[in-house]
């Protein structure tokens, strides 16, 4: 009864939720398997920003339950966005679930499931299924961090929780609630714990990653305290790259902009969550910017880093939306030239104030944007790879390609893929790759020899 699978939906802090409940479940005595066939307990993060994602993982619940039936002991449960935001309402759809447990209480789930357990192993009724949603918005238990002995090359880093902004599409402030956000001092510790086991790349994470302590620390310098910790991060040995996600615009301040100059680790790529390029859908999505402004931060952010790559996210379809305030999106997304998107089709979240508007876009209409802003994307995602061919790009040693012996994986400070030959020994190393082919998503190469050991013998 101690293999447990668990499947993610969602977001890098979903992933990174996950991470964390796994490491405690090992530390507990538990197995995490790879597949769930081979699973005593299943366990499913979800996500709720989007309808299709919450239907995903209902269907897949309601399939596993049907295991449930067949083996009484198999446990099965819903953890994360999902779960916080319909509640017991899981429970009387799916009344096979063991555990609902909510986005501040992923720590808490090794105790249910060994309260699970030991009540299977009593023998007795089957035990009563474990609905645990409160908030603790003061504990840091909420806020997850790497344990020691975890070595990953590249690992997400959670520095806050919550939302404090009001866009009237979003759930987040619902299901991950208010702002809180974790001491710098704790966060600089656990990157540097990374470190020393191997870690060279770290991805800062929060539902608004820019909004970090902006109530807890104060400026110093007229610094935000988010450039602060960028500051500081920027200064551990051993570290070579820093990410963060996701931002919002209105959180690119002269401070943030200006940190893209002078922070050698901090990589020239910029997630600018836009959803709309018409100023009437933004502000009846209630986003406190407008298309001139995000256009003048993309301006600034190149004209301190040229190279910056942009990616974004759409939302097409908004109640209202008409073909103008659609083809002035597609305007933007073309001037921008975003190297990469994540084009969604509005859908109607319960408990939003958006959700009150009438959903006048038909699907049909919304399913046209959503291609037309795709082969968009694909163009110039297409022809900002094929710009990189016969550069030499440094390139951080993920680990073993998907396919093909002897192919390893990594990404270029602007996060564009790379597949090329390489050894074993080489992850976690910084080595410079000639780009040789490119395709919409991946680049090919080889390592270039000058001054590079690459483990590889070579012909002569």
């Amino acid at each position: 009864m101690n293999r447990v699978y668990i499947k993610t939906y969602g977001c890098q802090m979903n992933q990174r939720d996950s991470e964390q409940v796994a490491c405690d479940l090992r530390s507990r005595g538990y197995s995490i398997v790879q597949h769930e066939e081979d699973a005593d307990v299943v366990l499913l993060n979800t996500c709720s920003v989007r309808d299709q994602a919450e239907q995903k993982a209902i269907g897949k619940a309601g399939h596993l339950a049907r295991r449930k039936r067949e083996n009484p002991n198999f446990v099965l449960g819903i953890l994360g966005c999902m779960a916080q935001n319909r509640g017991s309402e899981l429970l009387d759809r799916l009344p096979d679930l063991d555990l609902v447990a909510g986005t501040q209480k992923f720590h808490r789930v090794p105790d249910h499931l060994d309260n699970l357990i030991a009540s299977m192993n009593a023998q007795g009724p089957r035990p009563t299924s474990i609905l645990d949603l409160e908030e603790e918005l003061d504990s840091q238990n909420a806020i997850n961090s790497h344990k020691a002995g975890e070595r990953q090359v590249s690992a997400f880093v959670s520095i806050m929780q919550g939302c404090n902004m009001k866009c009237t599409f979003c759930i987040v402030p619902k299901t991950r609630g208010p702002e809180r956000a974790r001491p710098i001092a704790h966060i600089i510790q656990e990157v540097e714990t990374l470190v020393a086991n191997g870690t060279r790349e770290v991805t800062l994470l929060g539902q608004i990653v820019t909004s970090y302590g902006r109530r807890e620390i104060p400026f110093i310098d007229k610094k935000s305290p988010f450039v602060q910790l960028l500051e500081q991060l920027n200064e551990i040995d051993g570290l070579e790259r820093i990410r963060f996600t996701s931002p919002h615009p209105r959180g690119f301040k002269e401070d943030l902009v200006e940190a893209y100059g002078r922070l050698d680790k901090l990589c020239e790529y910029a997630h600018l969550p836009v959803q709309s390029g018409s100023d009437r859908i933004l502000k009846a999505m209630n986003r406190p910017y407008s298309v001139d402004r995000y256009m003048q931060l993309v301006r600034d952010l190149r004209a301190v880093q040229p190279d910056m790559y942009f990616s974004t996210d759409i939302i097409v379809g908004f109640p209202g939306e008409t073909d103008q305030d659609f083809q002035m999106t597609c305007d933007m997304f073309e001037e921008i030239g975003f190297d990469m998107a994540f084009i969604f089709k509005y859908s109607p979240r319960s408990g939003t104030p958006a959700a009150e508007l009438h959903d006048d876009v038909p699907k049909t209409v919304k399913e046209e944007r959503n291609q037309i802003l795709l082969k968009i994307l694909e163009k110039q995602s297409r022809r900002r790879n094929a710009s990189l061919v016969g550069t030499i790009q440094e390139i951080l040693v993920e680990c073993p390609a998907r396919k093909g012996e002897g192919m390893f994986m990594g990404r270029t400070r602007g996060f564009r893929k790379v597949i090329f030959p390489a050894s074993q020994r080489l992850i976690g190393e910084m080595v410079d790759v000639e780009i040789e082919e490119s395709s919409v998503t991946t680049l090919k190469g080889r390592l270039s020899l000058t001054g590079v050991d690459t483990g590889m013998a070579v012909a002569t």
